[in-house]
């Protein structure tokens, strides 16, 4: 590191300490509305694209309708949740799907080796829902405010505009918990041989809150009836030299010809406190839950059967956020689903306008009409009125207008205690652990791609990332790291005798060096209160 190297501030001049971690109400609690840091960096981020996405740009969509069972595994769906989409069966629900590809622009090949969105709007009775995940159950990193930088790291070279296998893996070798995804990634499970073949997942954790007000964690998951397709390197090349978007004529096809394309829903279900006995929180987005512990319990079924009849109207402006819940479903504290709810919707205001919410492949369905008291604004093309009098366009009022809804019986409440500061999970152990299980997991020619692919990378990165990267895959599993460092030709040795990552946790164990941990915050508290 050279002396010369200046501060990281934010735009108002301010000196960054801490770029890793939002403000929360202790280790595990809610962030708190004053981030001022996150929210100035990720709403600058959110704008720096127009008129396109500036992540999952090259999508493709279709509409169709979800069918709830009325269970969840064994059990009544309402021993769990009191929504309605999850509860009532023979109810079709109307829905909006985008899938896409997360890093390439707008016309970019659909044979990427990158992740895929799995975006679903359920036009439900009680207003919408959507369900914005990817096609891998896990993400490269666990706090919202590294998202900026994740997908700077990801994207071109700001000079040279070519994305540099040195650049990716710069940013990973800091972020340890990435190990996993990345493994995921860079095995035939990184490209997808078409969208109908892949699997979707909440990514995040939501609770499904009962008519008790009962609370469960939950993760929700979709499985393609079709089966689950990979490309290897080889065959993705192929596809990609004769067409960039086969997948979205994949898909188009199908529905055309009447193989309509169709997944299972399932939820993992946990309950509502730590998990201390884990070795990961369950809050964070980086680890799978075991399906040996939290099986997949089937809920309903989706079904495709209709292709978009103006691709910009309906996919290109179909807009999705993660905080369009319906009752009966609420949010947990995990940090990437708290950051994702600012920054989804703050996107669709500044891409797509004000009012993006009242064009047809966003606005909920007739049943669920909006009425508000919002007036004006960009594109504004109706009033969402519905009171009795015009003239009121706000609330409360004795003269006719909109009323508050009633309240539910027995309403959710999450008691929030602890010391506001910056935290990291102190739960690493499986941040090395789930990577390796996950390599020794696969299938022999699935680890062999993921070995090519990644001894191809290593020989286009610096030395120093190279015997970094080669630390992290040998602490993930011997054979995973012998065999990329054999292959690029680089010293086992010499990787092996670089020391753990400052600030950061060390194989199997939890973070190292110094941090502010929740026992911290509790001993400066003490020590304030004695002066």
């Amino acid at each position: 590191m050279t002396e010369d190297r200046k501060v990281l501030t934010t735009r108002q001049g301010h000196p960054v300490y801490d770029n890793q971690s939002l403000r929360s109400v202790g280790e595990r609690g809610p962030a708190t509305l004053e981030n001022y840091q996150f929210i100035e960096k990720i709403t600058h981020f959110d704008r720096e694209r127009i008129p396109e996405r500036v992540v999952h740009a090259r999508g493709a969509g279709a509409h169709g309708y979800f069918e709830a069972y009325g269970r969840i595994g064994n059990e009544p769906a309402s021993r769990y949740t009191r929504a309605r989409v999850l509860t009532e069966t023979g109810v079709k629900t109307p829905l909006f799907v985008r899938f896409s590809t997360v890093i390439g622009s707008k016309d970019s090949p659909e044979t990427a080796r990158d992740p895929r969105g799995f975006a679903v709007k359920f036009k439900t009775v009680d207003g919408n829902w959507d369900l914005v995940g990817n096609n891998l159950r896990i993400f490269f990193i666990r706090d919202a405010i590294k998202f900026p930088d994740m997908i700077h790291a990801f994207k071109p070279d700001p000079v040279t505009n070519r994305q540099e296998a040195w650049r990716f893996y710069d940013f990973v070798a800091h972020h340890p918990e990435a190990l996993h995804m990345v493994t995921w990634v860079k095995s035939p499970w990184g490209i997808p041989a078409d969208y109908r073949h892949m699997e979707g997942s909440s990514v995040n954790t939501y609770k499904l809150v009962n008519a008790e007000g009962v609370a469960h964690l939950a993760k929700f998951s979709w499985v393609p009836k079709q089966g689950v397709k990979n490309l290897t390197s080889q065959q993705a090349a192929e596809i990609q030299a004769r067409d960039t978007g086969h997948a979205t004529r994949d898909l188009y096809d199908a529905i055309a010809r009447g193989d309509y394309p169709e997944w299972e829903f399932c939820v993992q279900l946990m309950s509502d406190d730590p998990h201390d006995e884990l070795d990961f929180d369950p809050l964070d987005d980086t680890k799978r839950w075991p399906e040996d512990k939290f099986p997949l319990l089937p809920v309903g079924r989706m079904v495709l059967n209709r292709a978009p009849d103006d691709f910009f109207a309906e996919v290109e402006q179909s807009a999705f956020g993660t905080g369009v819940l319906v009752d009966g479903i609420d949010f947990s504290d995990d940090k990437m689903l708290q950051g994702r709810t600012l920054s989804y919707s703050d996107t669709q205001r500044y891409r797509v306008g004000a009012n993006y919410l009242q064009l047809p492949v966003n606005a909920p369905q007739e049943k669920a009409r909006a009425h508000t008291n919002q007036r004006d604004g960009v594109m504004a093309y109706h009033v969402d009125r519905g009171g009795q009098n015009r003239h009121v366009n706000y609330e409360p009022s004795m003269m006719g207008g909109l009323q508050e809804a009633p309240r539910p019986a027995k309403e959710y409440h999450q008691w929030v205690e602890g010391h506001l500061g910056r935290y990291q999970t102190t739960r690493t152990q499986d941040d090395y652990r789930q990577a390796g299980d996950r390599y020794r997991s696969f299938e022999d020619w699935e680890r062999d791609d993921l070995i090519a692919n990644m001894v191809a990378d290593m020989k286009e990165c610096p030395e120093p990332i190279a015997l970094r990267m080669v630390w992290h895959w040998w602490h993930c599993d011997e054979d995973y790291g012998r065999r990329v460092a054999e292959g690029a030709g680089i010293d086992l040795k010499e990787a092996l005798a670089l020391p753990p990552l400052p600030n950061r946790p060390a194989p199997g164990g939890r973070l190292q060096g110094p941090t502010y941990t929740s026992g911290q915050a509790e001993a400066s508290a003490q020590s304030h209160a004695a002066d």
